[in-house]
């Protein structure tokens, strides 16, 4: 397949990625990937500085992963595929043609990684991520119709397929919406097994504390009844 003459722009949201943002831009592969755009959340360290060390582009996205994820989206190209990938280096850029491939071969509509399908690090996942993501694949199969195993923040679009979606969750709940709205939208969903490690440094805003997973988990509730019943 060839990645010739097409756009392919790679969204990263941060927040006080410092320790990890420059060794997880590291194995992007520049020869398909025509930007990096890091959407920073008001990081206090020095993730701005060392993201563009790295090449990126940064644009200042205020508070809110989804927030930060739908600012990057509509600062990339209009024709582009987007790839969303966590800049904490959990998830390996090295893989990025696997995800857009499908999608310029016409097989696919919507790419998405699964960490639980994957050869995960020891660590790297807590039992109750996994069983999240499963139980949301199962609840949006009851819904629409298409199973999921998983909620991994690594996954591909084309830029006017998600912009299609009616977006509108700008916190944690950002994947899930996209997935559900993914599936109500009858888009051609393929999910892809890869192997998943450690964060390369600092905290989880997700699973960095039980304070921090339970907060994660009710948006991830409210996200899902909101979407469910509109």
């Amino acid at each position: 397949m060839s990645f010739n003459n097409r756009s392919i722009v790679l969204i990263v949201p941060t927040r006080n990625e410092a320790e990890s943002i420059g060794t997880a831009l590291a194995d992007v592969p520049h020869r398909i990937v025509d930007r990096v755009i890091v959407a920073d959340g008001a990081s206090t360290d020095s993730t701005v500085s060392v993201a563009r060390a790295a090449g990126a582009e940064v644009i200042d996205a205020g508070r809110g992963y989804g927030h930060a994820c739908w600012l990057g989206s509509v600062a990339a190209d209009p024709d582009s595929i987007l790839v969303y990938m966590d800049g904490d280096g959990s998830d390996r850029a090295g893989l990025i043609p696997t995800l857009v491939e499908p999608i310029l071969a016409g097989r696919a509509d919507f790419v998405i990684t699964s960490r639980a399908l994957g050869r995960r690090e020891r660590g790297s996942m807590g039992l109750h991520q996994i069983l999240a993501g499963r139980i949301a694949g199962a609840l949006i199969n009851l819904l629409y119709g298409v199973s999921y195993s998983d909620m991994c923040a690594f996954r591909a679009i084309r830029r006017k397929t998600l912009l299609g979606l009616g977006m509108q969750e700008m916190t944690y709940g950002w994947n899930l919406e996209m997935q559900m709205r993914a599936a109500k939208a009858r888009l051609r969903v393929l999910e892809i097994a890869v192997p998943y490690r450690k964060r390369f440094g600092g905290h989880s805003k997700v699973s960095g504390s039980f304070m921090s997973s339970v907060r994660v988990g009710l948006r991830l509730v409210a996200t899902f009844i909101r979407v469910a019943v509109q």
